[in-house]
């Protein structure tokens, strides 16, 4: 007996909101660390459809984006908290309204 398989509909539902939620979040905090780990969910959404599609049509080749893509994405998250860091150092804060301008 086979387990229940979830529908491709439900991961792409669950894909949407996520990235919804997503986009919500850089819109409206003006935290950085709350706007980068908004932007992770995108990331991290648009994986999930890649997925569930390659799952659908039975090809790697959505699956192997995916690794490429959280490879870059762990590589984004070390530069950008590096950025986030070095601004912290100098400004004293990591408000986006209060960081509208990158003078020294």
């Amino acid at each position: 007996m086979q387990p229940p398989t979830v529908p491709v509909e439900n991961f792409i539902i669950l894909s949407a909101v996520l990235f919804i939620m997503g986009i919500l979040g850089v819109l409206v905090r003006r935290n950085a660390i709350m706007i980068f780990m908004s932007v992770e969910l995108m990331l991290n959404a648009s994986n999930l459809a890649l997925v569930a599609f390659a799952r659908q049509w039975g090809d790697m080749g959505g699956q192997m984006t995916v690794f490429f893509v959280i490879s870059i994405a762990a590589a984004e998250v070390a530069v950008g908290l590096a950025l986030i860091v070095a601004i912290f150092k100098t400004k004293k804060t990591i408000d986006i309204d209060e960081l509208n301008t990158l003078k020294g």
